[in-house]
């Protein structure tokens, strides 16, 4: 039975190019994983703040070496894109920004991000994630995308409405973190939505 609806965003869209560098407010970047970045990683989930939110622990840098792999393989397969948050001038690694659970057919994808811990309070997470937002909406095409946080996790939900997600609601019981099941905010941005007045729109090099 023929579909009637098209694709949003066209098969082969990620795999065909090259994951870019996306020029962010602030001197920074997003940029393609490096094997290189795996000692910076390591130590990043060394953070029981990060470890808690996240659900990951690392036990080596060589152990980071196969998930930066994986990274790469999940842009060639058009499910995920990850890019790691540096500094413009040191490329010092500042934290990770992504799109999880990418449908193109559907124009859709989640945000999600972290900044390592001396990183932490400067802004560094909204302007990661509004540099990656213009750039999934006006380069890529994407129609909607989503953020979700657990809901006592205040300083993400910051990050949200500074970036310009809306609330929709409450995904009750909807992840399972160590100390139990917790409840999820769902914010998104629609690719018609108002920027917020952060929005900087950058070249793509």
């Amino acid at each position: 039975m023929p579909f009637k609806i098209p694709d949003v965003v066209a098969p082969g869209t990620f795999a065909a190019q090259e994951q870019p560098t996306i020029p962010a407010p602030g001197a920074m970047v997003l940029r393609p994983w490096s094997t290189a970045d795996a000692p910076a990683v390591h130590e990043a989930f060394q953070d029981r703040t990060l470890q808690y939110w996240h659900g990951y622990a690392s036990t080596s840098a060589d152990e980071v070496v196969g998930l930066i792999e994986g990274w790469r393989t999940e842009w060639t397969e058009e499910r995920d894109a990850y890019w790691a948050i540096a500094d413009a001038g040191s490329d010092a690694l500042l934290g990770r920004v992504a799109l999880r659970q990418i449908s193109l057919s559907d124009g859709r994808a989640e945000v999600a991000y972290w900044t390592v811990p001396p990183a932490r309070g400067r802004g560094i997470a909204p302007r990661a994630v509004t540099a990656l937002t213009h750039w999934a909406f006006h380069e890529i095409g994407l129609h909607r995308l989503e953020l979700t946080h657990a809901t006592g996790n205040e300083a993400s939900c910051r990050v949200a409405h500074k970036t310009g997600f809306t609330a929709e609601g409450t995904k009750r019981s909807a992840l399972l973190h160590e100390d139990g099941w917790h409840d999820m905010h769902l914010h998104a941005r629609v690719r018609d939505d108002a920027a917020p007045r952060t929005d900087q729109p950058a070249p793509v090099r």
